[in-house]
């Protein structure tokens, strides 16, 4: 530490000289430095564009798809139903056909009990 009480008018230039070369070495040049990397912002745009429009396309296939399913289950259903209506239609014609057959056999037996009754 200096002792500024016994400092002599030289030594106060000496230490003003020297505040005046700090104040001025603020101003010289500094080293060289690489600048940072510049900040694209229009290629980040266009990869935030890019994204969004691959978000809205996965988007726009997945309600395609829900309503092409939704379609298809209601074809399904419609098709369903036509084929239970035409098992049933058949069911019903067979169960015709069956007693119609059981009703002629009742018809022949009956004619043979009556000619066998005959004799």
């Amino acid at each position: 530490m200096q002792n500024t009480f016994n400092d002599g008018f030289a030594d106060r230039l000496k230490t003003a000289a020297a505040a005046r070369q700090a104040l001025l070495s603020r101003f010289k040049p500094q080293e060289a430095r690489p600048a940072p990397e510049r900040i694209d912002r229009a290629n980040e745009r266009k990869v935030m564009l890019a994204q969004v429009r691959a978000d809205r396309s996965l988007a726009k296939t997945a309600r395609q798809d829900a309503a092409a399913a939704t379609v298809a289950a209601e074809a399904q259903a419609v098709a369903d139903a036509e084929a239970a209506a035409l098992n049933a239609k058949r069911g019903e014609r067979k169960e015709r056909k069956a007693l119609s057959a059981i009703e002629a056999k009742a018809k022949r037996d009956a004619r043979y009990a009556a000619r066998q009754a005959r004799r």
